[in-house]
């Protein structure tokens, strides 16, 4: 059966939502089907009041729900529910300058910046095609669209033969947010492409798959749908026709070329395949955030801050637990990597820096160190770029009091770059030894000025100097 692609942009009206529900009761069992595979029950506020009803009626009446609120989601003629999302406004569409990272500009996908992984060796995989690639024989290749689309690579400067020392940039820069978002996870996050087993899955036996997630600067699919990006929903670990519902795509031309917008479009559109919806209100399908924080399946082009989501703000339309649909769909948590105990904490040395991963909210990572007399900086940094973990850090003594704590409050300098999620400690210590603890922590109130603990969790580096 063939699927419909995406379709322009506009805004709903009373007969464009009669329509999308009507389509839900035609598709029947077929939706069903594709909402439990996604795992995305998030539950509706309104039928939470009612009688407990039968798992399939909660699974109709929240896409019942999405369909007449979200103008963005479609169901295709199978059923399939996919997102469009609208393109940034001019604002946001403002890139900022990234880190300087390329020495010299690059033929094609083959320097530094193409051979990135967040986590060698996993069995899942989130590819980000920044070198062009060709589409054929997917959902978005039927009911009349071209039957093989070639899509360009990034391209800024107008030669997409050559990735420039600022392409370059921008590649590290989106492969570094989106690696943090999704550092909680058992996934690697690259760069480099892999081979089409390693993203393809052919059936429940295969256990090695993923997604690609491709960074458009221009074919038809955007100037069709005039859309800032197009994923389906819950696709990710599919054991039937998992090629055909893939790829996602990003489009430069809706949501920019700065590296910060890319991300967030990429992160967003990864997380769709692996089972969540949008992150809205009661008015607006997008929630935009507030203060310095907003959630990923919402709109963080604003905000320095983007981290997976509960619901937990005011006036909340989307109470699905991320990370518990993300798990559903193919995607586990990172074993802990630190002990979380003085008893069986990781012996640091003076100087040094040692990684860690903070992925579960109840976690607390423990970190140990025998110090001479003297002055001491104990400090623990979350990730430089694109952060999500949000760091509280303790010094203990030999005993395991604590005798210090870190905990700067949480801010923004630029929708890029956000401020106060390391923290450090200068003090002086007497001959002995001592213990870091690092634990996360949220800022303000979630409701309406900042985060909670509950998405903050990433990357981060420990160490002790003098």
């Amino acid at each position: 059966m063939q699927t419909r692609p995406p379709v322009p942009d506009r805004r709903p009206r009373p007969a464009d939502s009669r329509r999308r529900i009507a389509a839900l009761a035609g598709a029947g069992a077929l939706v069903f089907g594709a909402l439990t595979t996604a795992g995305a029950m998030t539950g509706n506020p309104a039928a939470a009041q009612q009688p407990a009803p039968s798992i399939d009626q909660v699974s109709a009446d929240h896409l019942r729900q999405i369909l007449a609120t979200d103008k963005t989601a479609r169901l295709d003629s199978d059923g399939k529910l996919f997102y469009r999302e609208p393109i940034a406004t001019p604002a946001e569409r403002r890139a900022a300058p990234s880190p300087r990272w390329a020495k010299r500009a690059v033929a094609g996908a083959t320097g530094p910046a193409f051979q990135l992984h967040s986590k060698p060796g996993s069995n899942r995989v989130i590819y980000l095609d920044f070198d062009g690639h060709t589409i054929t024989g997917t959902a978005w290749n039927t009911n009349g669209k071209p039957a093989s689309v070639n899509v360009g690579a990034y391209d800024t400067d107008g030669d997409p033969a050559t990735f420039s020392t600022a392409e370059q940039d921008v590649v590290r820069e989106v492969w570094a947010r989106v690696a943090e978002d999704y550092a909680p996870f058992d996934v690697d996050v690259t760069t480099q492409e892999p081979s089409a087993a390693a993203i393809d899955r052919s059936g429940a036996s295969d256990q090695k798959y993923g997604t690609r997630v491709l960074i458009d600067p221009g074919t038809w699919y955007q100037s069709d749908c005039r859309c800032g990006g197009v994923a389906y929903v819950g696709v990710y670990d599919s054991t039937s026709r998992h090629a055909y519902y893939q790829p996602a795509l990003v489009f430069t031309k809706g949501v920019g070329t700065g590296a910060k917008n890319i991300a967030e479009a990429a992160s967003h559109e990864a997380g769709h395949t692996v089972g969540l919806s949008h992150d809205g209100t009661s008015s607006v399908g997008y929630y935009a955030g507030h203060g310095a924080w907003a959630p990923i399946m919402g709109v963080g082009y604003s905000k320095a801050i983007s981290q997976w989501s509960k619901g937990e703000y005011a006036d909340a339309n989307n109470k699905e637990d991320d990370f518990a649909v993300i798990g559903q769909n193919g995607l586990s948590l990172r074993t802990d990597d630190h002990g979380n105990t003085t008893g069986a904490a990781t012996a640091l040395t003076l100087g040094t820096s040692v990684s860690g991963v903070y992925a579960s909210d109840a976690d607390v990572d423990v970190f140990r160190i025998d110090l001479a007399d003297g002055m001491y900086t104990f400090a623990a940094d979350a990730a430089a770029v694109g952060a999500d973990l949000d760091i509280k850090l303790q010094v203990l003594d030999s005993s395991g009091a604590v005798i210090a704590t870190a905990d700067p409050e949480a801010a923004q300098t630029s929708a890029a770059t956000a401020t106060g999620l390391s923290a450090s400690i200068n003090r002086e210590v007497v001959a002995g030894r001592y213990y870091l603890r690092v634990d996360n922590t949220g800022y303000g109130n979630p409701l309406n000025t900042g985060y909670s603990t509950y998405g903050s969790r990433g990357a981060y580096t420990v160490r002790v100097t003098n």
